[in-house]
Order: structure tokens, then C-alpha cells, then sequence
């Protein structure tokens, strides 16, 4: 029996804050000025939704520690200057979250400095302040299921009655493996075809976000009739 839906565990680069071009234009300009040319296409396949510690094992491996941490640094200054010149909201996600009804909570690759950051940016931070998780409080990251367990684990929900929101294929990954139901956004860089799979619905405007998961409400149980 599919259980109802109770939480609504939201991804935060690229789902609630329009940062994932910012952080795929300062990557792609790292990669050039530091020795290892990318394209965006292939920012957003090795990097995307994934955490810092996994993306600094890449460069790393490709560069070197010594320029991982010079790469590291130089994205925290860069991605912040570009966040404080203008970051806003993913288009129409305030109108999805005032129409949601369930609970909801942020769990992302992000630390909790960069979503303090981002989210206060946006003014979103005090509507999930107290429900905001990070990779950084688990030992492994998206793909795996760790950090969507944990933030439902941390709420009090069963992981089969939780939804994920995500934008990124490690993400849709990560809620497929958690037994989660995912909702995957492709109105960011990801492409579609890279979202589909099981227990996935995939959408292009956050707007349609809340009445895609009223439709997958399972119908209320009907009481049993008492023959006299």
C-alpha cells in the first residue's frame, strides 16, 4: 500500500535558489584558468548535486591536492561574489511554497554556511530555518541515500511517505535509493532524460509542484460499513 505523502524534502541549489548557473559558470572558469578545461555539460555530469568533498576528490585526482585546495578557495570567493551581485529564487518557487500544505525541510550537498548564505540571499532561509540538513552530517553523499534518510529520520517521517524535489541526477538517485517518491525539476541545467526513472515525476515549472503531489495522494481510506 503507497503510503500518504507527510514531508516534502527540497534539494537547495538549483530547487529553491537559481545558483546551480552561477556555480557551472565559476567551475568552467576554474577548470580554464587552473588546468583542466570543462564544458558546461561536463560541470554539471561530474559536479552537480554532488558535495564538496566528492568534487574536491575529482580535481584532486585530475590536478593535484595542492590545486584542488587552490581550486576550492577560489570557487568559495567567486561563487559568493556571484551569489551577493544578484541570486534569487528558483522562478516560481515562492507561489509553489505558498500552496504547499505539508510539512517541508532542505536537505542538500551544500554545507550549512553556503545555505545560510544563499537562502538568506533570497530571503528564503527563516521559512526552513530549524529544517535544513547537509551532506556534512552524514558520511556519504548523494548519490547514496544517507542525507535524505537523515533529514527524515530528523523530522519524524517515515522515508516512504517523504517526496524529494531535486534538479540534479545524483540527487533522483539518492531519493530512488532512500525509497523516496522523487519529483525531478528540469527547468535548471540537467537535462530531462537525465532525471527519468522510477518513482520519478519529472516537471519544468515549480509552479505545477504542488498540484503534482496533491495528485499523488493516495485516495483517503474509506471507514468500513457496520452491517446490523
Amino acid at each position: 500500500m503507497i503510503k500518504p505523502i507527510e514531508l516534502v524534502i527540497f534539494d537547495c541549489d538549483g530547487v529553491l535558489v537559481d545558483s546551480e548557473r552561477i556555480a557551472a559558470r565559476v567551475q568552467v572558469a576554474l577548470g580554464a584558468e587552473l588546468g583542466w578545461p570543462l564544458t558546461e555539460d561536463e560541470v554539471v555530469n561530474r559536479f552537480i548535486g554532488r558535495s564538496h568533498a566528492a568534487i574536491h576528490e575529482q580535481i584532486a585526482a585530475q590536478l593535484g591536492p595542492a590545486t584542488a585546495a587552490i581550486w576550492s578557495q577560489r570557487f568559495e570567493q567567486l561563487h559568493r561574489e556571484a551569489v551577493d551581485a544578484g541570486l534569487a529564487p528558483v522562478h516560481g518557487l515562492p507561489e509553489a511554497l505558498d500552496a504547499l500544505t505539508l510539512p517541508m525541510c532542505v536537505a542538500s550537498s551544500g554545507s550549512h554556511d553556503k545555505m545560510r548564505h544563499t537562502l538568506g540571499r533570497t530571503g528564503l532561509y527563516e521559512r526552513f530555518a530549524g529544517r535544513i540538513y547537509s551532506a556534512s552530517e552524514v558520511s556519504r553523499g548523494k548519490p547514496a541515500p544517507d542525507l535524505f534518510l537523515h533529514a527524515a529520520q530528523q523530522m519524524g517521517v517515515d522515508p516512504e511517505a517523504c517526496v524529494v524535489v531535486e534538479d540534479s541526477q545524483p540527487g533522483v538517485h539518492a531519493a530512488r535509493a532512500a525509497g523516496m517518491r522523487a519529483f525531478g525539476y528540469a527547468g535548471g541545467l540537467t537535462p530531462a532524460g537525465r532525471l527519468e526513472g522510477r518513482d520519478t515525476v519529472v516537471f519544468y515549472d515549480m509552479r505545477d509542484l504542488p498540484t503534482l503531489i496533491a495528485e499523488r495522494q493516495p485516495p483517503l481510506s474509506q471507514a468500513p460499513v457496520l452491517k446490523n
